[in-house]
């Protein structure tokens, strides 16, 4: 009798739903806590706060009219779905890469959530120096970030690819 075998990479999809449930739990931490705008500094340089953000990345795009909520939800299921195509070619040794690609889908799936059922995305953590903050993110945020560093990593390192 043959065993199943996970293909590629997709074994890292346990990641990918650990980043999803720590987003939306801390998402309804931050909603139920706080007002909007409201901030709590935890220490210097660093507050919680709740922002809401319609827009991509940075607010880019927030004040657009509406459109770009179902024009950035596309965008993630376009993109979830080739991550998922990418995690399953992957190699049995291309398990960085493997790390990296549940990061971002994890991320990429939180924000899908908030922008589908909310309309926005939800911000709470912000990091600011001075009078100058950056603008306030989020676990997914963060994931997809700690991925696209793993895959510039990888390929900095260059790692070897095998058939498996």
């Amino acid at each position: 009798m043959k065993s199943a075998r996970i293909p590629g990479q997709l074994v890292w999809l346990w990641l990918t739903a650990v980043v999803i449930v720590l987003d939306q739990i801390t998402k309804h931490m931050a909603v139920e806590r706080f007002s909007l705008y409201e901030r709590l500094e935890v220490f210097p340089h660093f507050n919680l706060t709740l922002a809401y953000n319609s827009g991509a990345a940075f607010s880019f795009l927030a004040d657009a009219g509406g459109w770009q909520r179902w024009f950035f939800t596309a965008v993630a299921v376009v993109a979830s779905i080739l991550i998922l195509v990418w995690l399953a070619r992957l190699t049995k040794a291309e398990t960085l890469q493997g790390i990296a690609l549940a990061l971002i889908l994890g991320g990429a799936l939180g924000n899908f959530y908030d922008r589908l059922v909310l309309g926005h995305v939800v911000d709470f953590l912000d990091f600011y120096w001075g009078n100058y903050h950056f603008p306030a993110f989020n676990i997914a945020d963060t994931a997809i970030t700690i991925g696209a560093g793993l895959i510039i990593l990888d390929m900095l390192l260059g790692a070897k690819k095998t058939d498996d």
